[in-house]
């Protein structure tokens, strides 16, 4: 069961972080996405501060496709792409949490509601990506 945010969705899973990393990469796969980009947020932590963090990673999603079709209705949108995802480890022990942002709220910021039938159809994809976790 997936819990809503204002701005997203997100769902705690049994499992490791990088077992649960690995189920969402197919996930994303299976609805067309590839992760364009990885910040291993606890990594970067240590070697910038010397903190240390939970597993925490930052996977930016994207849909060629569908991030063409955006692009070409408004060059400037590509500064709400890729979807962000993260995956971090829980804080009970043995679980990790999966977020996802809200397409449809990440591109109604850009005050065109001729997007929100694509906002909407990523959306959905990414909500199948969560319940196939």
């Amino acid at each position: 069961m997936s819990n809503r945010l204002t701005y997203g969705f997100t769902q705690t899973f049994q499992g490791s972080p990088e077992d649960i990393e690995a189920r969402v990469r197919v996930a994303l796969q299976a609805e067309g996405f590839g992760v364009l980009t990885e910040i291993d947020v606890a990594a970067t932590l240590k070697k910038k501060l010397d903190v240390d963090f939970r597993p925490y990673r930052i996977l930016g999603a994207c849909n060629p496709q569908l991030a063409h079709q955006a692009l070409t209705e408004e060059h400037d949108i590509g500064l709400l792409l890729p979807c962000n995802v993260v995956v971090y480890a829980g804080d009970a022990p043995g679980t990790t949490v999966v977020s996802i942002l809200d397409p449809a709220q990440q591109l109604a910021v850009s005050g065109r509601a001729d997007l929100n039938g694509l906002a909407n159809e990523v959306r959905a994809r990414m909500e199948r990506v969560l319940a196939a976790v």
